[in-house]
């Protein structure tokens, strides 16, 4: 059983009062107690977000007095800040790099936190003769579903390295097709952005001799074109047991609908950081999370939620 120390503190958020500020998310249920929705935009049903949207909504369902969180599978980030800034989803995940670069007058989206950062991927199989992002010249690969982060960054990445569309044939599949399509030689080589591990990429390289291509070069040219977000971080050999390699990293944000109640998304901040334990063994990049690094999530402004318990807990 696990400990809940927090759970006292959650039991008491009064479930009318949720029901009032949020008219728009409550079903009744009852005339006296109804239920107020929390759906969370994730993504692949094998990839990170979804795990991690999954023990989430668990841990919700559990502490929350009255609510009814559950996950929604999308093709991740930007359709994720599409379906949250339109009232579609309360919760939803995304990559840093393809949030607006300034915020609107008026934001429909808030942030609760800084999470983990996404490692691109660039998966091939050992007999491909790709070794290098040069090696995709002339190739057939996919960079990823239409609104997704992986597009986002596969393509600024293939811009920088000057490979067109006319030099790399692209196909735009989500990962699991992805996965399928390299099994059965229809693409040469797949992008993917997730934090490690991948589940669809571990159990392929466990199946078949894959390769993981080192981009650490790009890490500068990529940051010089789009300044703010990209690092270098290392997929070391224990990860999805192939030869170790260097890529390009950026972070992911949890981000809300800004006009959910500030005492329902501090509740929310809250279960995040108090259970991270218990995110991580839904997914080990969940233990990436701290309070003192949640609350860096530039460009978009923390949630008021979100501020006030990160204020009163002092990261």
């Amino acid at each position: 059983m696990i400990k809940n120390p927090g759970r006292r503190r959650g039991a008491a958020l009064p479930a009318l009062l949720l029901a009032m500020v949020l008219p728009g998310l409550a079903g009744c249920q009852d005339t006296t107690e109804p239920v107020v929705r929390i759906r969370i935009a994730t993504g692949s049903p094998t990839a990170v977000y979804h795990a991690f949207g999954q023990s989430l909504a668990t841990i919700l369902n559990r502490e929350l007095p009255n609510i009814q969180a559950e996950v929604v599978v999308t093709a991740a980030s930007a359709e994720n800040i599409r379906l949250v800034g339109g009232g579609e989803a309360e919760l939803g995940f995304t990559q840093a790099d393809v949030l607006p670069a300034a915020p609107a007058t008026q934001p429909t989206l808030a942030a609760v936190a800084r999470i983990y950062d996404d490692l691109l991927h660039l998966v091939t199989t050992a007999a491909s003769g790709v070794h290098t992002l040069a090696d995709l010249r002339g190739r057939q690969v996919s960079v990823g579903a239409p609104g997704s982060g992986t597009e986002v960054t596969a393509s600024r990445l293939l811009e920088v390295a000057q490979l067109g569309a006319d030099e790399v044939r692209r196909e735009r599949l989500g990962l699991d097709d992805s996965v399928e399509a390299l099994r059965a030689g229809q693409i040469d080589a797949f992008f993917f952005s997730g934090g490690l591990p991948v589940g669809a990429v571990a159990t392929l390289a466990a199946q078949r001799h894959v390769r993981v291509v080192d981009l650490g070069a790009w890490t500068a040219p990529l940051r010089a074109h789009h300044p703010g977000f990209y690092v270098s971080r290392d997929v070391p050999r224990s990860v999805y047991g192939v030869d170790p390699v260097t890529t390009v990293a950026n972070p992911n944000y949890l981000i809300v609908r800004a006009d959910l109640p500030e005492l329902l998304v501090r509740e929310i901040t809250r279960l995040l950081m108090q259970r991270r334990e218990e995110l991580a063994s839904a997914h080990p990049a969940a233990g990436q999370m701290s309070p003192r690094s949640a609350i860096n999530t530039t460009p978009l402004p923390l949630h008021p939620g979100a501020v006030a318990w990160y204020h009163a807990a002092k990261p």
